[in-house]
């Protein structure tokens, strides 16, 4: 067993067991709806319904929304518990440029994972169409407007091309730490981290 595993003055503190398992969940959400969002843009509705067939097709959309709507949830309960909790201190005192591209990547993950859900349910109501989660159908908030739709809906996947880079960015940085500088930065979101 390593000492970076278990020293704690070479990891620090992690996060709170909420905190971790919401950045897990989240991760995990989000990197399926991705990847279900480049097939639904690529093939589009018409594509789906030829392979899939309709049924499997609307399923595929309510998942998404779905999906969706509860990153959003969750990711306003991420965010209170960041205000609430905050974020523990580094083990190791990092660059300056590190601790800012830390802090930017962060907060633009906050801000992204927010708006986007957010534009794809005004994007949904201002097409026509129901914004389901689960057997529910929420409000849609703003009136019909095909135009507002489309536009929204283009918002919506560069959210989502942004989201990808932002996660390569971040999973490299993560892999930088861990494997290459070894300063205990991954322990501090490490899922079985002991907290003292």
């Amino acid at each position: 067993m390593s000492a970076e595993t278990h020293d704690p003055s070479v990891n620090g503190r992690p996060y709170a067991l909420i905190q971790r398992l919401l950045h897990w969940l989240i991760a995990l959400f989000v990197i399926l709806l991705l990847m279900a969002g480049l097939v639904i843009g690529t093939l589009g509705y018409e594509g789906l319904v030829e392979r899939f067939g309709n049924d499997v097709t609307n399923l595929m959309y309510k998942t998404h929304k779905t999906f969706g709507v509860l990153v959003l949830g969750l990711m306003i309960a991420r965010l209170g518990l960041r205000v609430a909790l905050g974020a523990p201190d580094y083990a190791r005192a990092l660059p300056g440029w590190q601790r800012i591209a830390s802090r930017v990547s962060h907060w633009a993950f906050y801000g992204l994972l927010i708006a986007m859900p957010v534009v794809g349910w005004l994007a949904t109501a201002a097409g026509g169409y129901p914004v389901e989660f689960f057997n529910w159908t929420l409000p849609g908030l703003i009136d019909r407007n095909p135009e507002l739709s489309k536009a929204l809906f283009e918002l919506h996947a560069l959210i989502g091309f942004v989201l990808i880079a932002l996660i390569l960015v971040h999973a490299g940085a993560a892999l930088l730490h861990w494997l290459l500088w070894r300063d205990g930065v991954m322990h501090r979101m490490a899922l079985f981290a002991k907290r003292d």
